[in-house]
């Protein structure tokens, strides 16, 4: 046996820390647009003022922390939060943060409840900026408990989300939010590679008479370089003039960098992922396969497209003959989920190939079918990889291969989870209170109350706060339980102020049933 030489066995090289990518979304005329173009310009160096005025979207600023740290952070500029959440409909979490911004005056409204929905429905991270402290009608407590009203609990005040209050106009707490945008994206561990082709999302597409077709891309990982092609949906780009945020051409950009490129076939999909290949060959091929999309996966990309909640499952099919790639397609179509959708990416007759491994490789989530086909050699080298992403399943017979997905199917079912009301008590009588623990006394009226038991908050039968009961007694005896008709006394752990006449409301989170 040949010994192995080093270049055999590729060293995996350690993922680098990401800038984050923000997002920052609210109520209209709560100062959105202020705050961005107050971040923008403070940060214009000489030179850079005519470029940067050019809308591309997205911009990039330089921050300097209270620790005299520099970090790169990339804001997205769209035009209010409905752009932000259309990015959903094809799967792609552009923004790793967002900050949802409150007017001091006015506090919460109807826009800042959707805003609060699209950043919840996206799962990331978010940060409340209390702006127009600057205003004579600022009132920073009444809109901290506006937000507790509307199940936005703040640091301090029932809840763990980070606030800072600003004025976008004057700039005051604007550093301090750049840093807990630093901290947040730190906890949340974002990394991405050099070493990797670019891939990421399409934030916005234009026709210029002179140029042609533009698009504004963020790359979430790898690299764009001159020289390459960019490929998303059907559409596609030789990188021949690439720019960056200020108009500035360049040769190469990495993950976290807004970027413009010009050239493109067609008007790309904004929201579309994006991916890099190597030359034209591949970019036709990849878009011309989306474009062979059958009728009965465009209309399930349209149901996912309209229904958001709804969790797809991207597959490439390979068979050896058309009368199997048939059978495969009927009967993966008879498997129905309310959740999950199937959808075909690629489909096709003969080997496995190296296009179709890379666009697995740009999304993780895609598993590669092989119904009696093998990759060939340059898919093969990719797939044996240890760093590779893409997932290949080969199957000889039919059943396998549906009970297979109908497994990944059924993984892929988010579970869901209610709060069942366990016991409710009256609070009677206020005894001491100690920064965050209360002593109080009251009765249970429902159920019972137990030592180490979550809790909610009620006033007037509206909850108010959450916490958790950390000691409890009767008749001045320690009890672990108190059934409901008797009285109690019990120390409770919580940052909100316990008013006699409050409840408390004793509960557990249960997984849901599944439905029959």
């Amino acid at each position: 046996m040949a010994t192995p030489t080093k270049k055999s066995t590729p060293a995996i090289k350690k993922p680098s820390q990401r800038p984050p990518v923000v997002v920052v979304m609210g109520h209209i005329d709560h100062g959105k647009s202020t705050l961005l173009d107050y971040i923008r310009k403070s940060n214009i160096v000489d030179g850079e003022a005519g470029g940067i005025t050019q809308h591309l979207g997205a911009y990039e600023v330089n921050h300097v922390t209270s620790a005299s740290k520099s970090n790169r952070i990339t804001f997205i500029d769209t035009p209010g939060h409905e752009a932000f959440c259309t990015i959903r409909e094809r799967g792609a979490n552009v923004a790793d943060i967002a900050i949802l911004v409150v007017s001091a005056e006015d506090g919460v409204k109807p826009q800042t409840i959707e805003a609060l929905k699209c950043i919840k429905d996206e799962n990331i991270p978010y940060i409340v900026a209390i702006n127009k402290i600057d205003k004579p009608e600022a009132n920073i407590e009444r809109t901290k408990q506006n937000l507790a009203e509307n199940e936005i609990y703040l640091e301090g005040y029932g809840g763990d989300i980070s606030y800072v209050p600003i004025s976008a106009r004057t700039g005051e707490g604007i550093p301090e939010l750049l840093d807990i945008i630093l901290l947040t994206a730190e906890v949340s561990d974002l990394s991405a590679s050099n070493d990797n082709p670019g891939k990421g999302v399409i934030i916005e597409a234009r026709l210029d008479n002179k140029k042609g077709i533009s698009a504004t891309l963020i790359i979430k990982d790898g690299t764009v370089v001159t020289g390459s092609y960019i490929v998303a949906e059907d559409s596609y780009s030789p990188v021949r003039l690439l720019e960056d945020f200020t108009g500035r051409q360049i040769s190469g950009a990495t993950f976290s960098s807004p970027i413009r490129v010009v050239g493109w076939n067609k008007l790309p999909p904004v929201g579309s992922s994006f991916i890099v290949v190597d030359s034209k060959k591949e970019a036709d091929f990849i878009a011309s396969s989306w474009k062979g999309l059958p009728e009965n996966v465009i209309a399930k990309k349209a149901l996912v497209a309209g229904s958001p909640d709804i969790i797809t499952l991207p597959l490439i099919i390979k068979a050896d003959a058309v009368g199997s790639l048939d059978g495969v397609k009927h009967e993966l179509a008879k498997i129905k989920n309310d959740k999950v959708a199937i959808k075909i990416i690629i489909e096709g007759i003969g080997v496995v190939s190296e296009s179709d491994v890379k666009v697995a490789q740009s999304n993780p989530s895609t598993i590669i079918l092989a119904f009696n086909a093998k990759p060939d050699a340059k898919a093969k080298s990719i797939l044996d990889r240890p760093t590779t992403t893409a997932q290949i399943k080969e199957f000889s017979v039919i059943y396998e291969l549906v009970e297979f997905v109908k497994a990944k199917v059924a993984d892929m079912v988010p579970k869901e989870y209610m709060e069942s009301s366990i016991g409710k008590a009256k609070i009677l009588a206020i005894f001491s209170k100690t920064k965050d623990k209360q002593i109080v006394g009251g009765k249970v009226q429902e159920g019972e109350i137990a030592v180490g038991s979550d809790i909610k908050i009620l006033r007037r039968d509206a909850e108010i706060g959450r916490g958790k009961i950390r000691e409890l007694q009767q008749q001045k005896v320690k009890a672990p339980t108190v059934r409901e008709g008797y009285d109690f006394g019990t120390l409770i752990e919580s940052k909100i102020e316990i008013a006699v006449g409050d409840k408390i409301e004793v509960f557990k989170v249960v997984e849901k049933p599944a439905a029959a």
